[in-house]
């Protein structure tokens, strides 16, 4: 296991005995008589975990403490006494520390402890690496990622935005073909021009021609006033026909023109107005059997598609996975005003072995979920559209679980952590079905709260 194990302990002997117990465990320790020369130790890249005795001359557990949650909040440190009581635990708890031992322990709880720790801070540490690349390539470039395909497809939209063509964007539903879309525009020469989206699949049938290609002063119902199609407000810029394969046909046929012709005629018009334009489509369903289906103009799609983008699915490049999602739960965290959890072990094994059908928009919003509480490390959902009763009932369940695990099973701290009565405590234990004993370590561990 990598980290090291900075040990403070004033009693030689103890410590020498603390030393040689963690180096038989494989754990690498440097050890300190007073905590002010392990303090230069820390740093917020740090790989490890801190072990300090609570009474010390000079800075005592808690200022040590206290001083390493100011060099890094995040980094672990375990509090050890032989004066142990309720009330420092519960002090030492709701100050950060990682976990309170008490003299003596067995030295297997120490180790187990300690090792909790270090795969802590390991997780805590990938997790900002991951955050930091995933902020630098955002910096460079909005498409996340280090796989070949996302460098690839970087490489293309670069080549793409500098040349005036029109571009077929396919790809699944999620993979991020409006961003490419977006993307192409702002690094193209036409960026200064309007971006005019059109959701070809929310196109009102009955208005559909007229919000397109605008029409005359009285040439439709309802409407005496002239208007100005959205074909025609690009006016130098791009136009961007997201699901282009749900158009009718109908329409299909009067966008041709538009495209062959770069002309707009409106409805009750006697001659076609130019129009200057970049056309991007977008396409979830392949095209191409579209055409051989005869849902999809054969001549349309070869106007369309000369120039042809596929993105990959997000299963085709497991090693941005990662990346992806420590973006999403900051973007996620800084949205929502919450704390961004730390990925455990089982929420790792779950990125990739899920097979994530709906692609990038579907790991986003699994990392808004999380943020939420409503999806637990392992994916399982807790629905937003469950009863509020039923929600609160789950927040209390989830609460008392986490004061379990914090206090190791001490139910006196718990009721400390919660601020309840123990019968309270109790009570609603026994109505969720918690038995306390599960989260207890053994007695020669902790102090005695029975």
């Amino acid at each position: 296991m990598s980290g090291v194990v900075i040990l403070v302990e004033d009693d030689t002997a103890l410590r020498e005995a603390t030393v040689q117990t963690l180096e038989l465990a494989d754990l690498a320790v440097l050890s300190f008589s007073r905590a002010e020369p392990a303090l230069a130790e820390l740093g917020r890249g740090m790989a490890g975990a801190v072990v300090t005795d609570v009474r010390m001359p000079g800075l005592d557990g808690f200022g040590m403490l206290a001083r390493a949650r100011d060099i890094d909040p995040d980094v672990p440190v375990l509090l050890v006494t032989g004066h142990g009581d309720v009330p420092m635990a519960v002090a030492a708890l709701k100050q950060g520390a990682f976990d309170f031992l008490t003299k003596p322990f067995a030295a297997d709880h120490l180790v187990a402890a300690t090792r909790r720790a270090l795969e802590r801070r390991a997780l805590m540490l990938e997790n900002r690496r991951l955050r930091a690349a995933a902020a630098e390539s955002e910096t460079e470039n909005p498409l996340i990622g280090v796989s070949p395909q996302v460098a690839r497809l970087r490489r293309s939209i670069d080549r793409l935005a500098a040349v005036d063509v029109d571009v077929l964007i396919e790809g699944e539903t999620g993979t991020g073909k409006d961003l490419v879309a977006l993307l192409l525009h702002r690094r193209s020469r036409r960026s200064a021009r309007p971006y005019v989206v059109i959701d070809c699949a929310a196109l009102p049938a009955d208005l559909a021609e007229a919000e397109l290609f605008g029409h005359m002063s009285d040439s439709v119902p309802h409407s005496r006033a002239s208007k100005v199609g959205r074909i025609a407000a690009v006016a130098g810029g791009t136009l961007l026909l997201d699901g282009i394969d749900a158009l009718s046909p109908a329409l299909q046929s009067r966008l041709l023109r538009v495209i062959e012709e770069r002309e707009v005629v409106p409805i009750g018009a006697t001659r076609p107005d130019t129009v200057s334009l970049r056309v991007v489509a977008t396409s979830t369903a392949k095209l191409e059997e579209a055409v051989r289906t005869g849902a999809f103009r054969a001549d349309l799609y070869h106007r369309i598609a000369r120039i042809r983008l596929k993105l990959p699915a997000l299963r085709e490049r497991p090693e941005d996975v990662p990346l992806l999602f420590a973006h999403f739960l900051a973007d996620a965290a800084a949205t929502l005003r919450l704390a961004a959890p730390v990925p455990d072990e089982a929420q790792r094994r779950y990125l990739f072995a899920h097979g994530w059908s709906g692609n990038v928009r579907e790991l986003r919003n699994h990392a808004f979920e999380l943020v939420l509480g409503e999806r637990d490390g392992g994916g399982a959902t807790h629905s937003i559209a469950r009863p509020l009763r039923d929600r609160v009932s789950t927040f209390e369940a989830q609460a008392i679980i986490e004061a379990l695990t914090t206090a190791r099973g001490r139910v006196t701290i718990v009721c400390e952590l919660l601020g309840v009565p123990r019968k309270t405590l109790y009570e609603k234990m026994d109505r969720h079905g918690i038995d306390p004993s599960l989260y207890r370590v053994p007695a020669s561990d902790v102090p005695d709260d029975s």
